[in-house]
């Protein structure tokens, strides 16, 4: 996998937990668990680090899909977008493209190949 979809895929990863912990609902679950929501910070540093890391226009490009769509970087299995569920055009499939950083034509995402497809 392209180094760049692999720090876009840690970024939302990041971003998730993020998000999650701030969400008062979300978080008082999380706590009533037994989960400690410490360390934030250390995941918002992380978050700044990483995406110094991710190519500028790239960083803006997920940004804006991470806010309009939630799930800015999504897999692509069975030649399907898990993003919105639209068929992936065969020319994405070609083994070229496997490390390129490609979009859905439907819903705009940035998709990638899980391992071992």
């Amino acid at each position: 996998m392209n180094e760049q979809l692999m720090l876009l895929v840690a970024l939302q990863d990041l971003d998730t937990m993020i998000r999650e912990t701030q969400d008062k609902v979300h978080a008082e679950k999380l706590s009533t668990m037994g989960f400690a929501l410490e360390g934030v910070d250390d995941l918002k540093t992380a978050r700044e680090e990483l995406a110094g890391s991710i190519d500028v226009a790239l960083l803006h490009r997920y940004e804006r899909i991470s806010q309009r769509l939630g799930r800015a970087v999504v897999p692509i299995t069975s030649n399907i977008c898990l993003g919105c569920f639209a068929v992936i055009p065969t020319a994405y499939t070609s083994v070229e493209n496997r490390d390129k950083i490609l979009y859905c034509e439907n819903c705009g995402r940035i998709l990638y190949w899980p391992r071992g497809t």
